[in-house]
């Protein structure tokens, strides 16, 4: 059992991330939920969801500097060396500045060459190359706000992280609704207003967040100084395997669009609102996993190897509580809950109702998967949990979804339950990597 102080310990750094992800997801939601309502809501669904997972595809890779700068900054902080832990986000942020930029242009450049072979569908094509050129042009801030985002959680100041995304999240689904739908004598943009939305707003973000670290982060080396070349090149190394690892999960979700675009473009529709409805499930355990990230790199950095192992587990049980109560409406209730939500065409809304059924039970496991993989990363284990989640993706789910899918003339439903099933075996593999402990060895 929990004891109150731990308990408290963690609940005050997830919290905020949590009320942070709130409103991260009220935005996705909100996003979807506003593109519903516009005319051929499945095509506009669609090109929402493809233009988004083609998008993380693209900025996976500096992402991973975020896991990077939280596992250096908090073992420097258990070490006790507060004054150099921004040295390493603003190395972050430097690097990120340098091919951010290059990216945006590239994403930019092979858009209309690389759309058609996700989905053929004419309209989907139509709504969705304008949405993935103009929201490319905002991966620069996306990468930074990550970046802060590892550094707050670090440093125990995760409140800042939740007052940014609020104020951003509130920001965006303002100029959506008046972007979108054409309110306040702005032009009708449909699916592109959503993404000139979202860009401004991530902007925005940034910009508050760089005003947070002149106030709260500037005694600990904000802007100051960057860390010696060894670290710089230590922090590459560990933010490498999970850019990496977030490029090929963001790339797998594309490839199981593209598997079940084989099937319809109304099952693609569907799939854009499971995993939005997933990510609602998920938010204790994100918020929560960062939480673990965060007390086990400073446990290891004050050398209690002890301490790390039991903050881990600590955790488990709290997101295993947390997690399996979100997911009860999902089970006994799926049709009530989707439509609340959303506007969707019967038949799409029939397709969806056993996959969130199957989402809500998994929740049980996924507690253990989120938790345990962001506390290995903490830890600095980068390069196993980037190699066991791209192999259980890449070698196992997504193989056995086509030939159940478009061979086999399977479902969403089947595709879903082979989801959770992979998404199980990796929550086993964590726990067995957690009770083994290599991860104590680790210098950072």
């Amino acid at each position: 059992m929990l004891d109150s102080s731990r308990t408290r310990r963690i609940l005050a750094l997830a919290l905020p991330v949590i009320g942070g992800m709130v409103s991260q997801n009220i935005l996705n939601l909100v996003d979807t939920a506003m593109v519903s309502r516009l005319p051929d809501s499945d095509a506009a669904l669609a090109a929402v969801g493809y233009g988004g997972f083609v998008l993380f595809v693209a900025q996976a890779l500096i992402l991973g500097f975020a896991t990077g700068v939280q596992a250096t900054a908090s073992r420097r902080k258990g070490q006790g060396r507060l004054t150099e832990t921004a040295y390493f986000l603003n190395a972050a942020l430097i690097i990120i500045l340098c091919v951010a930029p290059l990216l945006s242009l590239l994403v930019r450049h092979v858009t209309p060459a690389l759309y058609p072979w996700i989905n053929e569908d004419a309209e989907v094509i139509a709504l969705g190359v304008p949405y993935l050129e103009i929201r490319a042009i905002g991966i620069v801030f996306v990468s930074m706000n990550f970046s802060f985002r590892g550094y707050w959680n670090a440093i125990d100041l995760t409140r800042l992280y939740m007052t940014t995304l609020v104020a951003m999240h509130a920001l965006n689904i303002f100029l959506n609704y008046v972007l979108i739908f054409g309110h306040f004598g702005a032009p009708a943009l449909g699916v592109q207003g959503a993404a000139i939305a979202s860009v401004a707003a991530l902007g925005f973000g940034t910009l508050l967040y760089l005003l947070f670290g002149l106030r709260y982060a500037r005694e600990f080396g904000f802007l100051r100084a960057l860390p010696p070349r060894a670290d710089v090149l230590r922090l590459v190394r560990l933010s490498l395997p999970s850019g990496i690892q977030q490029m090929f999960f963001a790339g797998g979700f594309l490839a199981m669009f593209w598997i079940i675009g084989r099937i319809g473009t109304a099952e693609v529709a569907g799939a854009n609102v499971l995993i939005n409805m997933t990510l609602i499930a998920f938010l204790p355990g994100m918020g929560l996993g960062l939480a673990a990230a965060t007390l086990v790199g400073q446990a290891l950095g004050r050398g209690d190897s002890e301490d790390a192992a039991r903050w881990g587990w600590d955790v488990v049980r709290l997101a295993v509580l947390a997690m399996g109560l979100l997911g009860l409406p999902m089970v006994l209730m799926p049709a009530t809950l989707v439509s609340a939500i959303y506007k969707l065409e019967p038949t799409t809304l029939a397709l969806i109702l056993w996959p969130l059924r199957l989402i809500g039970i998994s929740m049980l496991w996924e507690a253990v998967s989120t938790v345990l993989q962001n506390a290995l990363l903490g830890a600095g284990d980068a390069r196993r949990v980037m190699l066991v989640a791209i192999a259980n993706q890449w070698l196992l789910f997504l193989p056995l979804a086509y030939l159940a899918g478009p061979v086999l003339g399977g479902g969403l439903t089947v595709i879903w339950g082979l989801q959770v099933g992979y998404r199980a075996i990796q929550a086993m593999v964590f726990s067995a990597f957690w009770m083994r402990r290599r991860w104590a060895r680790i210098e950072l």
